[in-house]
């Protein structure tokens, strides 16, 4: 029997769903961030993402992990946007992309100012462990980051992203075992 949403069962639901959601404002722009490499794109990214939340409110489930849906409408929104941009027509000076990446630095994109949460990360993650993360495919960098980073479970993971869990465990094995790997060559040996 589905519970009742927050417009039937009044305003005391509704400022706790809204409560409960804003407060995982934070995890969701760390996420879409990684997605989306560009602060301005992970803030749209998510407000559209609390948008949509908040117009289905009252379908959500209460009882249920709201985190996780949140992170699920994150992750179908991010999806959506990319199969959209694959459809448009992009035109590239390559030369001015050239010269853009000679004077970008690890942690900045050409013309970008860095932001706290930018700089957060690059106070909390070593440089050699921010390029390993960056370096990986997408689905393993995905992937790890979900379950290392913000800690969802398998099962929240593999909902979040629509593929089964042992997909997630293989990505997450897979993206911990290349993240290793590319550490271990950056080590200086003990001799």
């Amino acid at each position: 029997m589905p519970t009742k949403g927050p417009k039937e069962a009044g305003p005391a639901r509704t400022a706790t769903f809204e409560a409960e959601a804003l407060a995982c404002v934070d995890s969701l722009y760390r996420t879409a961030l990684r997605l989306t490499h560009v602060p301005a794109d992970a803030e749209d990214l998510v407000q559209e993402t609390y948008l949509k939340a908040f117009r289905a409110a009252d379908r959500f489930q209460a009882g249920t992990n709201l985190r996780a849906w949140l992170f699920t409408i994150l992750h179908n929104t991010a999806r959506n946007r990319a199969r959209d941009r694959a459809r448009d027509t992009v035109t590239v000076d390559s030369e001015a992309v050239e010269r853009a990446d000679e004077g970008a630095g690890a942690w900045s994109r050409p013309g970008m100012a860095e932001t706290p949460e930018t700089a957060l990360l690059r106070d909390t993650l070593t440089p050699d462990l921010q390029a390993a993360i960056d370096a990986l495919p997408g689905p393993f960098r995905q992937a790890v980051w979900l379950r290392d980073v913000e800690e969802f479970s398998y099962a929240e993971i593999a909902e979040m992203l629509s593929i089964p869990v042992g997909t997630v465990m293989s990505r997450i094995s897979r993206g911990r075992r290349l993240l290793f790997d590319r550490l271990q060559h950056l080590r200086p040996l003990n001799v």
